[in-house]
């Protein structure tokens, strides 16, 4: 039994309740990280440096959004929108520079810097005041975790997969760097297999324990559980009870009908995809949210597919529909 599906047995479990009032798993006790002293004043300037750059993020969400809203998009307002973004981004830049001049061993600082260069799509410098801190500071966890999502997108893939582990090694319960972790061996699993010495059925058990790792330390996110979900539609053969399973957890975190009734269209793939035509049209029936709809209606046609091809009925694959 995988730790993944242990977890899940043991939410599950946990409660007589409907999957919407599952009783989940404690969270693990608050980390205690040192807290730079805050009367100092570098510190007091680096925490001003965080606001300006928080602010500016938001503010750049908040030109594009009233642009699209506007609807005025000729070439004069998109360079009166790129002028002013590209304002508030030299502030910014101007900013970090100045302050990593004056503190050039601020590892945090650097951290953030990159941060902040990887959200404007600057990934070179992001990497490189990545791997700055990294060198100043190499307790920090976060610099090996953000230095590893880049390998895992731009490779080596392997520097991302060691980059993990010793993120993991320093800070083994922050929830984000198993989900990192597990995701980059799941769509990386030749690489994975080689770099581990693992068959593809194991590189899939270590991801889905890296997400059982992830989902005690984080066991009320709800977009963590559909993720790690989700990872079954990519296991061969399926691993039809596990999968159920952990859809089922995800509809017990939903916040809303929307989100709940979108759990229920997974699972009733899943039913179809293991041949429980029933027990998939009983689910259906139960969305009736219009947004669902057209998901709903593709599903359904899935489902007559797969009936008539169980039948013998037909080798063609479903139709869609244009309206």
């Amino acid at each position: 039994m995988s730790n993944l599906l242990m977890v899940l047995l043991t939410a599950l479990l946990a409660s007589n309740a409907p999957p919407a009032e599952l009783a989940l798993p404690a969270p693990p006790p608050a980390r205690t990280n040192l807290v730079a002293n805050p009367e100092d004043p570098v510190e007091k300037e680096y925490r001003r440096l965080l606001e300006l750059d928080d602010q500016t993020l938001a503010e750049l969400d908040r030109l594009i959004r009233d642009f699209q809203s506007a609807g005025a998009d000729n070439e004069s307002a998109r360079a009166e929108l790129r002028r002013r973004i590209d304002e508030r981004i030299e502030q910014v830049r101007k900013a970090y520079e100045d302050f990593l001049r004056r503190h050039p061993n601020h590892a945090r600082a650097r951290l953030a810097y990159g941060s902040f260069l990887n959200e404007i799509k600057e990934e070179e410098g992001a990497v490189e005041q990545w791997e700055k801190a990294r060198q100043l500071d190499p307790q920090n966890p976060a610099a090996w975790n953000n230095l590893a999502n880049y390998y895992g997108h731009r490779g080596p893939v392997t520097n991302a997969f060691q980059y993990y582990q010793k993120a993991i090694e320093l800070d083994p319960l922050e929830p984000v760097y198993y989900h990192n972790f597990g995701t980059t061996v799941y769509l990386f699993r030749k690489d994975a297999m080689e770099f581990f010495g693992i068959t593809e059925q194991q590189v899939f058990d270590k991801a889905l324990d890296l997400y059982a790792r992830a989902l005690q330390l984080d066991p009320t996110n709800f977009f963590l559980a559909h993720d790690i979900a989700q990872t079954y539609y990519g296991i061969q053969p399926l691993r039809t009870n596990e999968a159920l399973l952990a859809w089922t957890y995800t509809l017990g975190l939903a916040r809303d009908n929307l989100e709940r009734q979108g759990v229920l269209i997974h699972l009733a793939r899943v039913r179809i995809l293991a041949g429980q035509f029933e027990e998939a049209r009983a689910l259906l029936e139960k969305v009736t949210e219009p947004a669902l709809q057209e998901l709903k209606n593709r599903v359904e046609r899935n489902l007559k597919y797969r009936e008539a091809q169980a039948r013998g009925a037909t080798n063609d694959p479903p139709t869609t529909s244009r309206r």
